[in-house]
């Protein structure tokens, strides 16, 4: 319940910067994205199984394309089956954001970090393991401030999602 409460935390932080508006901030050298998402997910190495996933991060901008932060993901499979990554991620914008003009951008994402992970094989059964992830989004922004991502990401799993994102400054 902590990791649900957490993710919603994170997500309801960033919607509520959206009133705080203000000229500085609507400039296109954005520096700070907070977002989060849902997605369907389905496992690589066992029987198609459906999984539900929500998660939120940070994301700094370190140059106008390059951008570096932490994620939490919170993944729901059948039965007990429950995940928690914890990851530290790497987003390359493949057309520069430096244009109000810009309404799509698709980018690349890398990350690497935790998870554990708590099974029901016979017996109940936990194990944290490396985390990897690795994919492809489209940014569509109908305004300056915010915007949707559909994206396709790969890890032990395979994630089809949406991401809802502000810019904060």
């Amino acid at each position: 319940m902590r990791t649900k409460t957490a993710c919603l935390m994170v997500l309801l932080s960033g919607m509520t910067t959206l009133g705080a508006r203000d000229a500085s901030a609507q400039s296109a050298g954005q520096s700070l994205v907070v977002e989060g998402g849902v997605a369907y997910a389905g496992h690589l190495v066992e029987t198609t199984s459906d999984w539900s996933t929500l998660g939120g991060g940070v994301r700094w901008f370190v140059s106008p394309r390059l951008a570096i932060g932490p994620e939490i993901t919170r993944m729901s499979g059948p039965g007990v089956d429950r995940s928690l990554s914890v990851t530290g991620n790497l987003t390359f914008d493949l057309r520069s954001r430096g244009s109000a003009t810009r309404a799509v951008t698709p980018y690349i994402i890398v990350g690497g970090g935790w998870m554990h992970s708590r099974t029901e094989v016979g017996t109940m059964r936990t194990h944290n393991d490396g985390a990897a992830t690795a994919g492809i989004g489209l940014r569509i922004a109908p305004s300056i401030r915010w915007f949707i991502a559909p994206e396709y990401r790969l890890s032990w799993h395979w994630r089809l999602g949406v991401q809802v994102g502000v810019r904060v400054n």
